[in-house]
């Protein structure tokens, strides 16, 4: 309950009877105002929020039954006591019987039980008053609910269109190119990385983590770099969904956020349901939420039932999400994702996909791409031809070309523009043949 002061209004038109109860009142730290004319004392109704009112019944002009009917219509909230002599017995159970009246004491009254009765009302007033405001806040989170699900039903379905125009232009364009997969990936990977609130570099770790842990398993080439793949666009879902989402860390938000939130690899799958050649990284994305005993989401797949590339992209995401949510050292950071990852080893996770996490970590293997030796030039001395050693990205990460792009003439003068504009030249690593 709150501790403010109870607030009464007292209504009676005996000065001595209204100053006594006034002193009462003030002797158990009850603040009271006084009136001897019913309709100033409505007037103040109209002005403050009393927890409760209390009137004498025979008053000239304005009975207490009357004022406090009246009292009901301004302050429904606050409870209302009659004061009334032993005559008046009859006319206060009409009173009560009429409504508008919560009880009524007789005088003379015994100050213990008017004050208990006091207490008592005040804090059924307060009470209700605390009910009403909890019933706001619920209408007003239900309504702000309705209304993020309203616009994020408009944003999915725009966003979801623009991106399958251009997944779809993209498979046209590509439909003979061998790198098709890779291609795709780095464009959707740059609108993850042009989004102010996604992390790009977490992508980009989770994926590393993905590949490694399909190789610690003996997968083959092909299914490791399709985890690779699901892990770089693990979070593309996101980019259809309100910014409110994803913002700030999961576990910050509100429960039916949190679900709105687990819809983002259906999303995603829906995103890339017209690039064909992505299906089993589509499928990865959309089971990622899937849990080992069966207790995940979209679907509560269980054991070998999960694809593969779900279960290991699980252990990634997971594992570099913990790495991100402290500021302590990285060993200890480390130490601390890893025991938790451990921890759910056999009811979120597959056994095995914690052991590979285990052997990739306790080696400290790091994902290597064999390139030969490599000759660092700048824009102005390449040539046609050449071999990208390392991919090229902007100041601000967003990918200009990927790694093992032979360079054009055309490629070759846009990076010499480029290079024109910063204040060093660009240091880029050339495969040497």
């Amino acid at each position: 309950m709150s501790d403010d002061p109870i607030l009464v209004l007292c209504l009676d038109d005996e000065k001595s009877v209204l100053n006594s109860l006034g002193r009462l009142l003030r002797q158990n730290g009850i603040k009271a105002e006084l009136f001897e004319s019913g309709f100033e004392a409505l007037e103040r109704v109209r002005e403050v929020s009393f927890d409760v009112i209390i009137s004498d019944m025979r008053m000239p002009k304005m009975d207490g039954a009357e004022f406090l009917t009246n009292a009901k219509a301004i302050s429904p909230d606050a409870r209302r006591i009659l004061l009334t002599g032993y005559s008046d017995i009859e006319d206060t159970i009409n009173a009560i019987n009429g409504g508008g009246i919560h009880g009524y004491i007789q005088k003379p009254w015994k100050n213990e039980q008017l004050i208990l009765e006091i207490n008592k009302a005040a804090e059924l007033s307060k009470l209700k008053k605390q009910n009403d405001e909890l019933q706001n806040k619920v209408k007003l989170q239900n309504e702000e609910l309705k209304e993020l699900n309203s616009n994020l039903e408009s944003l999915v379905e725009k966003r979801t269109a623009q991106i399958k125009q251009v997944l779809k232009q993209l498979e046209l364009a590509n439909e003979n190119e061998k790198k098709e997969h890779k291609s795709t990936v780095e464009l959707l990977y740059n609108f993850i990385n042009a989004n102010p609130y996604l992390d790009a570099e977490k992508a980009k770790n989770i994926a590393k983590v993905c590949f490694q842990l399909a190789k610690a398993l003996s997968l083959s080439s092909e299914v490791a770099d399709m985890t690779r793949m699901a892990g770089y666009l693990s979070q593309v879902g996101l980019l259809a969904m309100d910014p409110s989402l994803y913002s700030k860390p999961f576990h910050e938000l509100e429960p039916e956020k949190k679900k709105v939130y687990l819809t983002h690899p259906s999303t995603a799958q829906l995103m890339l349901m017209p690039a064909q050649h992505l299906s089993d990284v589509s499928e990865a994305i959309y089971s990622q939420f899937e849990k080992y005993n069966g207790q995940g989401v979209p679907k509560g797949l269980k054991g070998k039932d999960i694809p593969i590339g779900a279960q290991i992209l699980a252990v990634a995401r997971d594992y570099i999400d913990h790495l991100y949510q402290s500021q302590r050292p990285m060993s200890e950071r480390k130490e601390n994702a890893l025991e938790i990852i451990k921890m759910y080893g056999g009811s979120f996770y597959h056994p095995k996909i914690v052991n590979a996490l285990l052997s990739v970590l306790s080696k400290d293997q790091a994902e290597t791409e064999k390139v030969g030796s490599m000759s660092i030039l700048t824009a102005q001395q390449l040539k046609p031809g050449m071999e990208l050693g390392l991919a090229m990205h902007s100041a601000q990460g967003i990918m200009l070309l990927p790694k093992g792009h032979v360079l054009t003439e055309s490629s070759i003068a846009k990076l010499q523009q480029l290079e024109s504009q910063r204040p060093n030249p660009f240091r880029i690593m050339i495969v040497d043949k």
